[in-house]
């Protein structure tokens, strides 16, 4: 062994060149020729394009195909992020944001060294799609790939620039629509995946797309979007929401068209016309909308995304492929924006729940008692959003016959206890990417101890092994049961363990409310909740 160190170091001098190439490795694939970095057993290449840059006539326009470009591409550095806001207030889910452009359709890839046909799991990051980047330290797709599989993370439009939708703009389109530019570029990135990945070492018949939050929401949109189909194999959706959706120029849910919201925020951004719009200078665009308190989202255009959410999974027209599902206990302790104001008293919130819920008010009561208004309201929110989404998603695919696993993030650690954020919103994201000594600047630190190392291990094992083969397996870790099998979940706590029956009766509380106010036709869902809720409409058929 020491002559061999002594040989490579002889090695790197009389051969410079040779021990450069060694450490920036090279890949020839169909897209062009990627320079990227080596991280002891792994190939790291970053800041690689998807597509054309989405920038002069094409701001707005769905993500053009890249051709083959000639020379070697260093991809040794991440690529700009997506325009967005500046952070205006301090936050556990900051960062010092990097340089941001409106040239940013790239992705990362983390492979091992000696990869052959190895699983794929692409990252979709999240931030309310209005935020974020794939290049996030959290997001380091080195300890997952050390399991085996080849990691991806991607950028994809934000805000106004992936999801405003115009009258103007779905006049110059072919298909005569606007808005879903952020899915059309993760569709566009897949593609990528599909055409390429497998120069990297990895297996473009084995893609597992997976997300958190907003990145969750986009793997349901993705299962939904016809075009998505066949692009990924398995499904992992942390802290999703099946909220309702605008239409692009009906009024669907009672919510506002997306073309209608778009030419009102035009007008708000003294644009007359789409010239202008894209006249208007990148890096102002993202405060000015911001103050205008415009919101992004996908809509239901016919072509992109035939129908809301709930009704494609009912109808099974989703993609048929296996899922992993989850929500943390404390979802909404570190996101109590969404909560309504609390009533005076426990009289006063007795009283509202009785009048917004009707028949179903002691249900939810017997749930969210008055005795603990605060809790109750952080719980009801929690489960009306991420707990019925979560348990929804797996009900829908066991029911289409495909692995379902389940489970609940339940662990907290000293900080999280000391700033009452135990199991806060995205807390799992760490145990996943074993980032742990990676995460922003004011999360709640994480202990290195010798049972949060256990913890993070086993996680991480859980979601690789789900990536290479459908079934989440953990070394020395509990059997994860499909929730097929009696409900089955896995409580994730200070160590795994087996369950059946989350919250017995909860998700059919949530799924009767849902069913309600989708046979009224004029009432969104999901944001309205408990306090918040308008009056439920009269039981329907089909609904309890």
């Amino acid at each position: 062994m020491r002559r061999l160190r002594t040989l490579a170091l002889v090695l790197a001098v009389l051969l410079p060149g040779a021990a450069a190439a060694a450490a920036e490795p090279a890949v020839d694939a169909p897209a062009g020729v990627v320079r990227g970095v080596q991280d002891r057993d792994l190939r790291v290449f970053r800041g690689i394009p998807y597509a054309e840059p989405p920038v002069g006539e094409r701001r707005w326009r769905a993500p053009a195909p890249l051709t083959r470009w000639e020379g070697t591409r260093d991809a040794t550095r991440f690529g700009a992020a997506c325009m967005q806001p500046k952070p205006q207030a301090p936050s556990i889910y900051g960062w010092d944001l990097p340089a941001m452009s409106e040239d940013c359709l790239s992705l990362n890839i983390w492979a091992p060294q000696d990869a052959r046909g190895a699983p794929v799991f692409v990252w979709i990051h999240g931030g309310a799609l209005a935020s974020g980047s794939g290049a996030d330290p959290i997001y380091d797709g080195s300890a997952l790939a050390r399991r085996g599989i080849v990691v991806v993370s991607i950028n994809y439009r934000l805000g106004m620039f992936g999801w405003f939708a115009h009258p103007g703009l779905s006049a110059e389109s072919p298909d005569h629509v606007s808005g879903n530019y952020g899915l059309l570029d993760q569709i566009a990135a897949l593609e990528w995946v599909k055409r390429n990945i497998g120069a990297f070492g990895g297996n473009a018949g084995n893609v597992t797309i997976a997300g958190e939050s907003a990145g969750a929401l986009s793997v349901m949109y993705l299962m939904a979007a016809p075009a998505a189909r066949g692009l990924f194999h398995k499904a992992v959706a942390q802290s999703a929401y099946m909220v309702s959706a605008p239409g692009l120029r009906d009024r669907i849910n009672g919510m506002v068209p997306a073309e209608v919201q778009g030419a009102e925020l035009a007008a708000k951004l003294g644009a007359a016309d789409i010239a202008a719009l894209r006249a208007l200078p990148a890096a102002d665009i993202p405060a000015r909308v911001a103050a205008t308190g415009y919101f992004p989202f996908p809509n239901i255009d016919g072509k992109t995304l035939s129908r809301q959410l709930v009704d494609t999974f009912d109808r099974d027209e989703q993609a048929p492929v296996p899922i992993l599902a989850g929500f943390n206990s404390g979802e909404i302790r570190s996101l109590r924006f969404l909560l309504p104001k609390p009533p005076a008293d426990a009289a006063a919130y007795e009283a509202t729940i009785r009048a917004n819920y009707g028949e179903l008010a002691n249900a939810f009561l017997a749930r969210y008692p008055a005795k603990d208004i605060g809790e109750s309201m952080l719980a009801a929110t929690r489960d009306a959003m991420y707990g019925w989404t979560s348990e929804r998603l797996v009900s829908n695919q066991a029911a289409l016959g495909q692995g379902a696993y389940f489970y609940l993030f339940d662990h907290g650690y000293p900080a999280t206890a000391q700033w009452n954020l135990h199991a806060f919103h995205a807390a799992e994201l760490p145990y996943v990417f074993g980032t742990a000594a990676r995460t922003p600047p004011l999360w709640p630190k994480i202990p290195d101890s010798l049972a949060e190392r256990r913890l993070i291990a086993a996680i991480g094992d859980y979601w690789a092994s789900f990536a290479a083969t459908g079934r989440p397996i953990a070394k020395g870790g509990p059997d994860w049961p499909d929730y097929a099998d009696n409900r089955g979940f896995l409580h994730i706590a200070d160590t795994p363990r087996a369950g059946h029956n989350l919250f017995p009766g909860t998700a059919a509380l949530h799924e009767a409310v849902v069913c309600r106010r989708r046979a009224a036709g004029d009432v969104p869902w999901n944001w309205n909740i408990g306090v918040a809720s308008p009056p439920l409409p009269a039981k329907t058929e089909g609904c309890q």
